[in-house]
């Protein structure tokens, strides 16, 4: 188990960081509390409030982003084209009634609404000491990773994702055996970037 606090390494059943003192109430990997369960909980993916941190103080929100939904739009606008076209060549070339044609359109929308839905269901924020990254839906997993335990924070963008302005952000985590923590398909991966790198170098000072 890590401090959020220093960083340290601590036994699991450690009640308090053994290099800085702070107190150690949640592992890297926890369910995050649903915001209807307690009101005065903060809960990351809502996109408000502000999170305690180990040792009871305020944490400052320096993001909190999901993946980008550029592709979501463009497929409710090509589910919509496609809707239009198919209620008029059902009208023109077939003798079905027309409220089924509108209804096999709809059918169009599922596809770019599923997608929509996942895309939801991820939230990445960062802290002044963290970054954690929010999946789920019925049971919400957080991921919290340290920043003093990050080590090189890289953007990968292919060049659809260059021309589009979204790209990857790939973390080095000392914290974890895989090593690697990706934020995929976010917008502005440059200035997301940024801004964790700043925030680890005042962790530094």
């Amino acid at each position: 188990m890590f401090c959020d606090k220093c960083g340290a390494e601590n036994k699991n059943t450690a009640a308090f960081c053994r290099e800085c003192g702070a107190t150690i109430e949640e592992q890297e990997t926890r369910v995050a509390v649903r915001e209807n369960e307690a009101a005065d909980v903060y809960h990351p993916a809502a996109g408000s409030g502000t999170p305690p941190n180990q040792g009871g103080e305020q944490e400052a929100e320096i993001f909190s982003i999901t993946p980008t939904l550029m592709f979501v739009k463009l497929g409710y606008v090509l589910a919509a084209a496609g809707a239009l076209l198919l209620v008029a060549a059902v009208a023109a070339f077939t003798p079905l009634a027309t409220v089924w044609a509108v209804m096999l359109g709809l059918l169009l929308f599922l596809l770019p609404a599923v997608y929509h839905i996942k895309q939801k269901l991820v939230r990445y924020t960062l802290t002044d000491s963290k970054l954690e990254i929010d999946e789920g839906l019925i049971a919400r997993t957080t991921r919290s990773v340290p920043l003093r335990r990050i080590q090189d924070v890289t953007v990968s963008a292919s060049v659809m994702q260059r021309l589009l302005g979204f790209g990857d952000l790939m973390i080095d985590n000392a914290s974890e055996e895989a090593g690697k923590v990706v934020l995929k398909n976010i917008n502005d991966p440059k200035e997301r970037a940024e801004d964790m790198m700043k925030q680890m170098r005042q962790l530094e000072k």
